[in-house]
């Protein structure tokens, strides 16, 4: 296993974050321990990713169970505390939401155990009862790195990608009240790095500039859609975070297009206990007839490089510039999935492939998102 710095940060983490999402609805806590125990134990990982809302697609019911695992795992294996680098995140806007009821210790902390919906915002009351939350789920005294799951404002993101100006909340939570509830809980060492996700090179920028303002470290981390069928990070993200600019490492999160650049979905298949069989409409965008056509493609080119799709799509994101100070979160519901997604990055690919995958992506850009 490969390690490399987290964007500006001092944190040393494997080349691969085990995502954690389905822990609490497609895994059992046993499942979910095996996966820790193989990925960190004998694989080398020590980055591991979760969030509040946790497992997905969220619900009342298992709100928390994922956090609530890793706390389970993190207890039984206290030696490994300080090698393992456990990141985590507080949920953006949403107008109303069973989340923040998780928040409640009378409710022990799980959104189950009450009936009530709230307003969630990114502000500093709700970040620190989010915060301690996550911290009591997780049997832990500090996080690693604390993430904005999504912008408090509104963005085109989840599969949309054009800026709808009648969607602008003139409402939302400042930058800088929301730097001043990240502030709080550095300095309480509750957190030790803070990063974002699903945000914009204006977020980034615009955060960066109140951290200067109020004394904050800058975020560490951006964790955004990446994938052969996603690759707008390439675009204006890459450049406002390389490490001569503001130096935050990309968190790659669904490499794999939720498992549909497995190839397991094509030809209109419909495997038993997969997610998108499970979960009817969910994250449709991957199975869309654009998306399972450039994939189609894709996995000629695994073919005739003589690897998996599933290989030849995460060593192609491992070796691109700008993963060289960040991560790719995977994720995998079974033993075997999870053993070929960490074998993909010892896989090298030819410059012939690399030369097929980018005619593909002019082809067919970004298959998987929509207006």
């Amino acid at each position: 296993m490969k390690y490399q710095k987290l964007g500006w940060s001092d944190m040393e983490v494997s080349r691969v974050c085990l995502g954690t999402m389905t822990f609490g609805v497609q895994n059992t806590e046993e499942e979910a321990h095996q996966q820790l125990d193989y990925a960190i134990k004998e694989r080398g990982v020590n980055f591991l990713d979760t969030a509040e809302l946790y497992p997905v697609p969220t619900s009342r019911e298992t709100q928390g169970r994922t956090e609530k695992y890793i706390g389970t795992w993190l207890a039984k294996n206290q030696d490994l505390r300080d090698k393992v680098h456990v990141a985590t995140k507080v949920m953006g806007y949403s107008k109303s939401s069973h989340i923040p009821s998780g928040r409640d210790p009378s409710a022990q902390y799980a959104a189950a155990n009450s009936d009530k919906k709230h307003e969630a915002r990114l502000d500093a009351a709700n970040i620190e009862k989010a915060v301690d939350a996550s911290l009591a789920r997780l049997q832990t005294s500090y996080i690693d790195l604390y993430q904005l799951h999504w912008p408090d404002r509104y963005v085109p993101c989840f599969g949309s990608t054009v800026y709808n100006y009648s969607r602008h909340r003139e409402k939302s939570v400042s930058f800088e009240e929301t730097l001043k509830g990240l502030k709080k809980i550095l300095d309480q060492g509750k957190i030790k790095h803070w990063g974002v996700s699903n945000e914009s090179s204006f977020g980034v920028c615009q955060l960066c500039h109140w951290c200067d303002k109020l004394g904050v470290p800058y975020p560490v981390s951006i964790q955004n859609s990446f994938s052969l069928v996603h690759r707008q990070f390439e675009t204006e993200l890459a450049e406002t975070c390389a490490p001569w600019n503001l130096n935050i490492g990309l968190l790659a999160w669904s490499p794999l297009a939720g498992g549909a650049l497995s190839g397991k979905y094509m030809n209109g298949q419909k495997p038993p206990n997969s997610r998108f069989t499970i979960f009817e409409q969910y994250q449709e965008r991957f199975c869309s007839s654009r998306c399972s056509g450039a994939i189609a493609k894709y996995y000629e080119v695994a073919k005739k490089e003589d690897t998996s799709l599933v290989k030849m799509s995460l060593s192609w994101i491992a070796d691109r510039d700008y993963m060289q100070s960040g991560s790719t979160i995977i994720g995998s519901t079974t033993m075997k999935q999870l053993e070929e997604c960490i074998d993909a990055f010892d896989v090298k690919l030819s410059k012939e492939a690399e030369e097929a995958i980018d005619q593909i992506h002019l082809d067919c850009r970004d298959p998987s998102q929509a207006i």
